[in-house]
């Protein structure tokens, strides 16, 4: 099973901290999620109980780790975008999945980058289609 990091905003605002549990959940029927932690609902916007620069080089190590990144993209998080840009530079496939919801629009640096396969859902089975047509394409 390929070891998946799921990013997804925390201190940002975790609003959509159901959507990214449900997807979690779903994820783990496919692959290793090494971030299960952050679709956790006990995790508010302040984050883990760690120190900032522990948090870094946690997550770091994890971005390393993984096979790819998939990152649920539509509230917005500077978190977000670096591990992005992180796992580009070290050449992991990332999928940012962005719902289409009125009033969101998605940055140009994400959803510009060639590196980047972007996808906008609309239901959450959406998404989930687009997580099993990605995972399969990491074993080709």
């Amino acid at each position: 099973m390929k070891k998946i990091y799921f990013a997804c905003s925390i201190r940002g605002g975790r609003n959509d901290a159901p959507l990214y549990k449900e997807l979690v959940e779903f994820l783990k029927t496919k692959s290793i999620v090494l971030t299960e932690i952050f679709a956790d609902g006990k995790l508010t916007s302040n984050g883990m109980d760690k120190s900032d620069s522990e948090i870094h080089s946690t997550d770091m190590n994890w971005i390393h780790e993984a096979d790819a990144v998939i990152a649920e993209v539509t509230n917005p998080s500077l978190g977000v975008g670096y591990e992005i840009g992180k796992a580009e530079a070290l050449g992991k496939p990332v999928l940012a999945l962005f719902r289409s919801i009125d009033g969101k629009k998605l940055s140009a640096m994400i959803a510009g980058s060639p590196e980047t396969e972007t996808l906008t859902y609309e239901t959450v089975d959406n998404a989930k289609e687009d997580i099993v047509k990605f995972i399969k394409s990491l074993e080709n």
